[in-house]
C-alpha cells in the first residue's frame, strides 16, 4: 500500500473518498473509473488514493467476522489482517495481563494494532513497534479511529530495551520468501530473542503447532480455541505463568479453561453409551484425559483422542456424542448395515484409521432419507465403527 495515499485517505479529503467508495453500487471497475473523476490531484494521486479506498473497503468487510464491529472504523493492509489476532482471542489476552496488575506492555511487531486495541481497552498504557513504516501508520490510524491512546513508532524489536514496561508482547512473523513456515528457527524476530523475552514477564504468540520440547521448562503455554477452532498458543512467562498447560475455549457461552492442574489422568476403557470429541485446544495442551476425568469416563484408545462415558455431560472442552449402536468394521458390511439403516447422508469422523472420509462416502454409495453420523477409529488399538447422534 502506497503510505503517502494512507495518510492521504485520513485526511478529511480522504474520508469523504473513503465513504463514496463503501457506498458504491457499481461493479469494481465502473466504481474505480468513477471515483478517480471525483478525487482530487493529479491523474497518478487519484490513482492510488482510489485504489487505497477501494481497498480498505474489500479489506473492512474481509475483517468483519474478526474484528465485529470494529471493522467498519480500522484500517488495514492485506497480511495484516490475516496476521491480526481475533478479537476475541486478543481480549482474552489482554484481560489476563490486566489480571496480573500489569500496568503497561509493550508490543514488539504489532502489525496493524489488533492487539493494541484490546490492550488500550483492558487499561493498559499501550505502546507498540514495529519495523514497516506502512504498518506503524495503520495501527496508528487504528487507535486513533477507536479512540484510544497508545503510541506506535517504527524500530526493531531486537534492539528496543524493553525493561521500562511491566511485560513485553511479541507475535512473531511466521512468513518465509517461501511462505508460512512452521518452524521456530525462521521466526522474525528470531527464538533467540524470543527466549531471551521469556526470561522476564512476557507472552509470545505462536502457532498452535509447536512442538512442546521447545517450550522452556518454566513457561505456561496456553492453546486458544475461538469457535471450536484453535487459533494460536500464547506461551507466558514470569510472574505471568500460573500452570504448565492450559487449553482455553472461547464460544459463544463465554469462555472455560482448563490446566494440567486439572488432570488426574485416566486410561482407556470400554466404549460407553456417550462419546466425547476434545476441542482442538485440550488436544493441542494434551489434557484429553483431564477431560475423561471431568466426564467420569475414559479413554477409548490410549493413544487416540476420543473420551467415552456412561454419562452424558455438557462440557465445554468436548463436544458430546449418544453412541447409538457399534456398525461393522469392514467397508462391505458397513455398506450394507447403513443401507438396511435408510442413512443416505453422511458424517463420517475419524481418528487413528487411515480412511479419506469423502472417498470413502463416495464408495459407500448412500441414497437413504436418513441422516447419520459414524466415528471410525480404534478402540484399545482394533479398529471400530461407531453410530453416533450429537446431544
Amino acid at each position: 500500500m502506497d503510505l503517502d495515499a494512507f495518510r492521504w485517505l485520513l485526511t478529511d479529503d480522504g474520508q469523504q473518498l473513503l465513504a463514496r467508495a463503501a457506498e458504491a453500487t457499481d461493479d469494481e471497475l465502473r466504481a474505480q473509473d468513477r471515483l478517480r473523476r471525483e478525487a482530487p490531484g493529479s491523474t497518478e494521486e487519484r490513482a492510488s488514493r482510489v485504489a487505497v479506498a477501494l481497498a480498505q473497503v474489500t479489506l473492512r468487510r474481509k475483517a468483519v467476522p474478526k474484528l465485529g464491529d470494529d471493522a467498519a472504523r480500522m484500517y488495514f493492509t492485506p497480511d495484516g489482517l490475516e496476521q491480526a489476532t481475533r478479537s476475541t482471542v486478543a481480549a482474552h489476552r489482554a484481560a489476563r495481563l490486566s489480571a496480573a496488575s500489569a500496568g503497561s506492555v509493550i508490543d514488539l511487531g504489532c502489525g496493524i494494532g489488533g492487539d493494541l486495541v484490546a490492550f488500550a481497552r483492558a487499561g493498559i498504557t499501550t505502546a507498540g513497534i514495529d519495523l514497516d513504516p506502512v504498518r506503524v501508520e495503520v495501527a496508528r490510524a487504528n487507535l486513533a479511529a477507536l479512540g484510544l491512546p497508545g503510541a506506535v513508532s517504527v524500530a526493531d524489536a531486537t534492539t528496543v530495551d524493553v525493561t521500562p514496561f511491566d511485560a513485553a508482547f511479541v507475535d512473531p512473523a511466521r512468513r518465509t520468501g517461501g511462505g508460512r513456515t512452521f518452524s521456530v528457527d525462521d521466526w522474525t524476530p528470531p527464538w533467540t530473542l524470543v527466549e531471551e523475552l521469556l526470561g522476564r514477564d512476557t507472552c509470545v504468540k505462536a502457532a498452535p503447532g509447536i512442538p512442546h520440547a521447545r517450550i522452556p521448562e518454566d513457561v505456561e503455554a496456553e492453546w486458544v480455541s475461538d469457535a471450536g477452532e484453535v487459533k494460536e498458543a500464547a506461551l507466558w512467562s514470569g510472574r505471568l505463568a500460573t500452570t504448565r498447560r492450559r487449553a482455553t475455549v472461547i464460544g459463544h457461552g463465554g469462555l472455560a479453561t482448563i490446566t494440567d492442574e486439572d488432570d488426574p489422568g485416566a486410561g482407556d476403557r470400554d466404549v460407553g453409551d456417550f462419546l466425547y470429541e476434545p476441542d482442538g485446544a485440550v488436544i493441542r495442551a494434551g489434557l484429553v484425559t483431564a477431560v475423561a476425568a471431568g466426564v467420569n469416563g475414559g479413554l477409548v484408545d490410549e493413544h487416540l483422542a476420543y473420551v467415552t462415558s456412561d454419562e452424558a455431560f455438557r462440557t465445554p472442552f468436548a463436544r458430546g456424542f449418544r453412541v447409538v449402536e457399534t456398525l461393522p468394521y469392514r467397508e462391505k458390511a458397513l455398506r450394507a448395515a447403513l443401507r438396511e439403516r435408510n442413512i443416505g447422508s453422511l458424517t463420517i469422523k475419524k481418528r487413528g484409521v487411515d480412511v479419506v472420509p469423502d472417498e470413502l462416502r463416495k464408495r459407500l454409495s448412500l441414497s437413504g432419507d436418513v441422516t447419520g453420523t459414524i466415528v471410525l477409529t480404534r478402540a484399545r488399538g482394533h479398529g471400530i465403527t461407531l453410530l453416533v447422534e450429537p446431544f
